[in-house]
């Protein structure tokens, strides 16, 4: 209540006010024309181009890709609420506050590092970043930073700050032994913070200036940083409502790619792409990008990359870099535009595979080319499902001119082989039906909840004709139930209805529910006539629903005589809408 929604839909999206709504652009899905409603009495939103809806927690969910303990956490603080505290025994309590303690340190060593970069001591490190042309604002925006000519100093200004040696070691900042005491092993290096993607620091990345090994230093594993589970810049690639997340190798491809407007590069830090991180990024996308370095070991990463993707249920694609290395250097030197058209272009991951492995047959040679023709059909049995197999089997045989029937009993050979139920027959197309009695039905149903929370007068008069079994639709009749009983009651919010579900596409359909497009009539009449034709869809659907499923249950036939007699009096009833 405290957090109106066209408030916090207006901190995100252009609003402008016309009729019963706020209109604007989705943020779920690009368009020109605004078709995402935002609708204050009702404390709801719905976008008519792309089905998106839900409340205030849905729309802090699905912008920042929150969880809802997360979202409810941020328009408590938003609103000036305190949520109740969590109750930890000792144990956790301890290792609460050192995971907060860490944070606090590593914020503060990033605000050393960021001041250090700014000052005379760090112009070495300002003049390198400015040298790979990033700009003031870029440098800014990811917190860069430099590490001084000694690894005394972080520790000193840690030291004043009231930070112990035991937390400085701890979080991964210093390190002590008997000669030289306690030291930072992150000096002369260019720092770029680690952030998670509540954008709190948990670890740092180092660049050597000059000549100096390791080139790059992360920091080692702490409580609060697991660099298996996080990605370098997914704090800002979260939120870039791309459809989709670019994959680099390093951290200056995410900010040169970020300062060119492509903000929904990552990177793994430090390690090779982990099932962990493909995880993480299911949360955020089901498209990912790969824009790894063209060298051989970039190919070979890319490789190893497709395959995690694929288990984790993501789809992958790759992007062709040539003729340059890495996403950093093709932007600098061919531009933004070339680099959008490499991502339009992105090549299938399956299609990269296939042309890498070609790489390892002489086509020319029929031994060879069989050879790899059976590397083919070995692959195309990776697809678990028969439908997909198939599509790919077809490409497969077109691109590479291989006879499909040929193929395909090489494919089912080995698909029986390695136990992969051979492939389907490729089903014929036909034409789904755009209208058929039960969309009908439902519809009608959609509407007559629209109306009724568009005007909740209408209640009283038509509660005697109506009730929540008459909707067909379980989650129709889920809502209609709590609908109707605060309507009984003199008071609904259709936005605390949303939050009785937890399924995502649940929530979606309980918005269109109260989202529906009415019908637009001008007279009285009309509109009398349009209810009560609604109306008696929705009974003349509950009593059939009913006939069909009478059996010798006596109560069952009762209810059909009753549904019958109430169809007829609701086909001679006029309801006045004075």
């Amino acid at each position: 209540m405290k957090n109106d929604i066209v408030d916090v839909v207006s901190g995100y999206v252009r609003l402008q006010k016309k009729g019963a709504n706020h209109w604007g652009c989705c943020p779920f899905h690009n368009e020109k024309t605004p078709s995402f409603a935002v609708n204050g009495a009702k404390q709801m939103y719905h976008c008519f181009g792309c089905g998106a809806g839900g409340n205030v927690f849905t729309f802090v969910m699905n912008y920042e890709n929150y969880t809802f303990p997360e979202a409810v956490k941020m328009l408590a603080e938003r609103a000036g609420v305190s949520l109740p505290e969590i109750e930890y025994n000792e144990e956790q309590r301890a290792r609460q506050n050192k995971r907060q303690r860490l944070l606090e340190i590593n914020k503060e060593a990033a605000t050393f590092f960021y001041y250090q970069l700014r000052s005379p001591q760090g112009e070495v490190g300002y003049r390198y970043l400015s040298q790979r042309a990033l700009s003031d604002e870029t440098m800014k925006k990811f917190g860069l930073g430099y590490a001084g000519k000694s690894g005394a100093s972080l520790i000193r200004y840690l030291k004043e700050k009231g930070f112990e040696d035991k937390l400085i070691i701890e979080a991964g900042l210093g390190s002590y032994n008997e000669r030289t005491g306690l030291l930072s092993q992150f000096w002369n290096r260019v720092m770029y913070p680690i952030q998670d993607i509540h954008n709190r620091v948990i670890g740092f990345g180092g660049r050597v200036m000059g000549e100096g090994e390791p080139k790059y230093l992360n920091s080692p594993e702490t409580p609060v940083f697991d660099k298996r589970r996080n990605l370098y810049g997914l704090n800002f690639a979260r939120t870039a409502r791309s459809g989709n997340i670019i994959l680099c190798e390093g951290y200056m491809d995410v900010i040169a790619m970020h300062q060119a407007g492509f903000t929904q590069a990552v990177a793994s830090l430090g390690t090779a792409f982990t099932a962990e991180q493909a995880v993480l990024l299911k949360r955020y996308t089901d498209n990912v990008l790969l824009a790894y370095d063209s060298d051989g070991a970039g190919v070979k990463a890319a490789l190893r990359g497709i395959g995690i993707l694929r288990d984790a249920g993501l789809s992958g694609k790759v992007i062709n870099m040539q003729p340059y290395k890495d996403p950093d250097e093709f932007i600098k030197n061919l531009g933004k535009e070339a680099f959008q058209e490499r991502i339009d272009q992105a090549e299938n991951s399956f299609f990269f595979e296939i042309r890498m492995l070609e790489r390892n047959y002489d086509l020319r040679d029929p031994e060879s080319k069989t050879l790899f023709y059976r590397e083919i059909a070995k692959k195309l049995c990776g697809f678990s499902e028969d439908v997909e197999r198939e599509n790919y089997l077809e490409a497969i045989a077109e691109k590479y001119n291989i006879g499909f029937d040929q193929l395909r009993k090489l494919v089912g050979s080995y698909a029986m082989q390695t136990g992969v139920d051979k492939p389907v027959q490729r089903p014929k197309s036909g034409l789904q039906p755009k209208n058929t009695p039960q969309e009908s039905s439902r519809r009608s149903q959609r509407l007559l909840i629209t109306w009724l929370t568009d005007d909740p007068a209408l209640y009283p008069k038509i509660s005697r004709y109506i009730s929540p079994e008459d909707f067909t639709e379980e989650l129709y009749r889920k809502v209609a139930e709590r609908l109707f009983q605060e309507l009984e009651a003199g008071r609904y919010q259709p936005a605390a209805i949303i939050s009785l579900f937890t399924d995502e596409e649940e929530q979606r359909q309980v918005a269109e529910l109260f989202n529906t497009n009415l019908p637009q009539l001008n007279t009285r009449q009309e509109r009398e006539k349009a209810l009560h034709d609604i109306l008696y869809a929705v009974k003349k659907n509950s009593y059939e629903q009913l006939t069909m499923q009478l059996g010798s249950d006596v109560s069952a036939l009762n209810k059909v005589i009753q549904g019958k007699k109430a169809l007829e009096e609701l086909a001679k009833t006029h309801i006045s809408l004075e």
